[in-house]
């Protein structure tokens, strides 16, 4: 069996309770913020689907979707997701174009605590739209060896 150098670390680390550099709800904001650059941010449209309660944040389902028509002239051009107190604020950017049919993305996520999650949807010009879930975790990832 190989174990990496990041793998030993890494249990090491959680076996002691040292946890990475947590992110905070001011870092997401920054996150998020340097994402806008500057472009207002609208409710609705965008649809993220998470359990509201998970035992083991090790892998936690999550599904964004946005309503969108998909043509050439009007679709999604990403989905963006921020968390607040993992070790980084910024999950993942999805990029779509208008051959993916319809603009939905489905993750697992590791989860380190409770917190909420945002999701935030660019469209090809250039309009943002936001929703955000909070989350409970009653197993953080790092807990369980």
């Amino acid at each position: 069996m190989y174990l990496s150098r990041r793998t030993v670390l890494t249990g090491l680390a959680c076996a002691l309770g040292v946890r990475p550099v947590q992110a905070t709800p001011d870092l997401m904001e920054a996150a998020i913020a340097d994402f806008a650059k500057g472009r207002p941010m609208k409710p609705g449209r965008v649809k993220l689907d998470l359990p509201p309660l998970v035992e083991n944040g090790n892998a936690v389902p999550l599904t964004v979707s946005v309503e969108s028509p998909m043509s050439a002239d009007d679709f999604i051009a990403r989905i963006a997701l921020f968390n607040e107190k993992n070790p980084q604020p910024n999950i993942a950017v999805f990029h779509l174009t208008p051959f993916a049919g319809r603009a939905a993305v489905s993750t697992r996520i590791r989860l380190g605590d409770s917190q909420f999650i945002t999701a935030i949807a660019e469209t090809n010009k250039g309009e943002l739209f936001v929703t955000k879930a909070e989350l409970v975790v009653t197993l953080p990832a790092c807990a369980e060896n």
